[in-house]
């Protein structure tokens, strides 16, 4: 037979297990609920860029990844070697950077990013939005091909699913969030999205 302490024993044992239990929920709710403010929490900016679409086939949606076209090309590079002299440094370091220039100028043309049409889009480091000729079914996922117009400029591919699709005005307003992104090219259009920033409040002084 259980005793009055053993009996208050159990029921606060009980409380407290069942506080504990409300406190994980609430906790894991927080936390997905930050993971959510955070991806809208990116700047976001107006801008023009050389930019394309392709709708890829849920096959090829389960592998694709994002990258910089030059990470797949210039396979063979090495830094020039460390020299004494520094006059001769300094002019080897300058020919590897004309060489790389060229080399991603050549990329750039290879990979068709030099002829893509210029397009009005509104992009963060979440995702973007813009209009376009035609309806993209929700949850599908593009392929967008785009030239971030900063010094050196950065072609990329990266990848979004659609989250809405809205005819208006004649097209589509079309918005994606990105997918399988790499955290440095997150981070090159954050610094785009900064340097237009930038640029907009300057204009707005004049």
């Amino acid at each position: 037979m259980e005793t009055k302490s053993s009996k208050t024993l159990k029921k606060k044992f009980i409380l407290k297990t069942r506080l504990c239990i409300i406190f994980f929920h609430f906790s894991f709710m927080r936390t997905e609920q930050d993971k959510y403010i955070s991806m809208r929490d990116y700047s976001r900016v107006d801008a023009e860029i050389p930019f394309d679409i392709r709708l890829i086939n849920s096959e090829e949606s389960r592998t694709v990844r994002s990258k910089i076209a030059t990470d797949t090309n210039i396979t063979y590079w090495t830094p020039p070697r460390e020299h004494d002299d520094k006059v001769l440094a300094d002019w080897l370091m300058m020919i590897n950077d004309k060489l790389d220039s060229i080399l991603m100028l050549l990329t750039f043309h290879k990979e068709g990013f030099s002829t893509l049409p210029y397009k009005k889009v509104n992009i963060s480091g979440g995702g973007m939005s813009f209009y376009w000729n035609c309806n993209f079914p929700l949850k599908s996922v593009l392929e967008l091909k785009m030239l971030l117009p900063i010094f050196p400029p950065v072609a990329m591919y990266v990848y979004g699913e659609v989250v809405l699709s809205e005819s208006k005005e004649g097209g589509w307003f079309t918005a994606v969030k990105f997918i399988n992104i790499e955290e440095d090219i997150r981070d090159e259009i954050v610094k785009f999205v900064f340097k237009k920033q930038r640029e907009l409040l300057r204009e707005k002084r004049k």
